[in-house]
């Protein structure tokens, strides 16, 4: 994209780097960030963000973005029959899904319900006769109003699916999901505990193997980044996570920008400063790979700290 003002900050500006480790939907606000910034030339950002959405199913935004694009209240003809595709199989699946969607919003059939999600699942095909096609339709609904931009929709059938689903590794797939819904409809404190929950998840997966946890850890760093900002709280939550030795070492294997992101939550939280020593001690390391305005003022606080008794006064801070 080029440039159309304030150069430094598109120097600095992450989003690329960021858009290795965020769903498409997750980057999206970055971009609409970006294009308010006016850092690029609108054009390009809505090329990109045109782009972007070619692999959603947000085939109504990516409609009117083409209109702002070329000025015109025509759409091509492959957008209008994309978008009746994606109306008839989200149709389709809704059609599916409805028998279970049905008996699980059947008050006598919840209280049935236990924590054992296999007796659950044995419970509704023998009582109920749902079958396993339905509850597989009732997934693929879930993550289909997911690309189609409906969070809140695609939120309400996870918490249905959860009841009843019984594979690990799905049920990993569903904690990503639900987090992404929670973060796009800016419920930050649902979304708070669906990363504790991803969490622990990845932290205890027995499936999982060395690089495959490293390559999630990175991943949930990134992701977070969009919770951590707007709770109350979040700057230590942030500092409790990235600083955690497993974590610590993927940002230093895979994601030193993050360091970016762990400086300026220390810096502005008097009360986590005391982590400082040990972050700056990363940040010189990690120097020769990454380094930015934010990890090289962290460093000049750090040559400011005067050590009087054991304790350390960060003039330039208070």
């Amino acid at each position: 994209m080029s440039v159309s003002s304030q150069p430094t900050m598109a120097q600095y500006e992450l989003s690329s780097t960021l858009a290795k480790y965020l769903d498409k939907h997750l980057y999206l606000p970055l971009l609409e960030f970006l294009q308010a910034q006016g850092i690029y030339a609108e054009e390009d950002m809505l090329r990109a963000k045109i782009a972007l959405l070619q692999n959603t199913n947000m085939v109504d935004f990516a409609m009117d973005i083409h209109k702002d694009l070329r000025q015109t209240d025509d759409v091509p003809a492959a957008m209008v029959q994309r978008r009746q595709e994606v109306v008839q199989r989200l149709r389709s699946l809704q059609a599916a899904a409805n028998p279970v969607l049905a008996a699980l919003s059947d008050p006598g059939v919840r209280r049935q319900l236990r924590q054992d999600r296999s007796f659950n699942l044995q419970y509704l095909i023998e009582e109920h006769g749902i079958s396993a096609d339905q509850v597989e339709a009732l997934y693929q609904l879930s993550k289909f109003h997911y690309e189609c931009g409906n969070y809140s929709a695609a939120t309400d059938v996870i918490g249905e699916y959860r009841l009843i689903c019984t594979n690990n590794e799905r049920n990993t797939s569903i904690l990503w999901g639900k987090l992404a819904a929670d973060t796009l409809t800016s419920d930050f404190e649902k979304a708070n505990e669906d990363l504790q929950r991803l969490r622990e998840s990845l932290d205890n997966q027995s499936f999982a193997t060395p690089l495959m946890q490293l390559q999630q850890r990175t991943w949930l760093m990134h992701w977070s980044l969009h919770v951590f900002w707007n709770i109350d709280n979040g700057t230590n939550v942030l500092i409790d996570l990235f600083m955690q030795p497993p974590y610590l070492s993927a940002i230093q294997i895979n994601a030193p920008h993050l360091l970016r992101y762990l400086a300026a939550a220390v810096v502005v939280n008097r009360k986590r400063r005391n982590v400082l020593r040990e972050l700056i001690k990363v940040i010189q390391q990690e120097s020769y790979e990454y380094s930015d305005p934010v990890t090289q003022v962290s460093r000049s606080y750090c040559s400011k700290c005067i050590k009087v008794s054991g304790c350390i006064f960060w003039h330039s801070l208070l």
